[in-house]
């Protein structure tokens, strides 16, 4: 069993499609920079059923502890900005396989 502490992000939507449209390249800016240094371990919207987008999303740190993960999350803009809220959870990934490489700065994916 693998044991590997991950900290979830929750992200709970408000704002409007504009707003976040508005916004949103400065948080991919944002996830991008988290990604190179390694700290993200995936990231992405939550949809309702049948897909629809709601303004929420889920993202999984690599952080030493929940405050580390708060102090990240809180850094974020659409946060910074208040078009989200969020809570953190700590996450013991204990078995399966990942191995997926997504590198959104070349645009690149990679689905080993």
């Amino acid at each position: 069993m693998l044991r590997k502490k991950l900290y979830v992000i929750l992200s709970k939507g408000g704002a409007t499609p504009e707003q976040i449209g508005a916004m949103l390249p400065q948080h991919l800016e944002y996830m991008i920079g988290l990604e190179k240094k390694g700290v993200l371990f995936a990231s992405g919207p939550l949809t309702a059923a049948p897909g629809a987008p709601v303004g929420d999303g889920l993202t999984i740190l690599r952080a030493a502890n929940a405050a580390e993960a708060r102090k990240i999350a809180s850094k974020d803009p659409f946060v910074i900005n208040k078009l989200r809220t969020f809570e953190v959870r700590e996450w013991t990934l204990m078995e399966g396989s990942v191995g997926v490489t997504v590198n959104f700065s070349d645009q690149s994916i990679d689905f080993a």
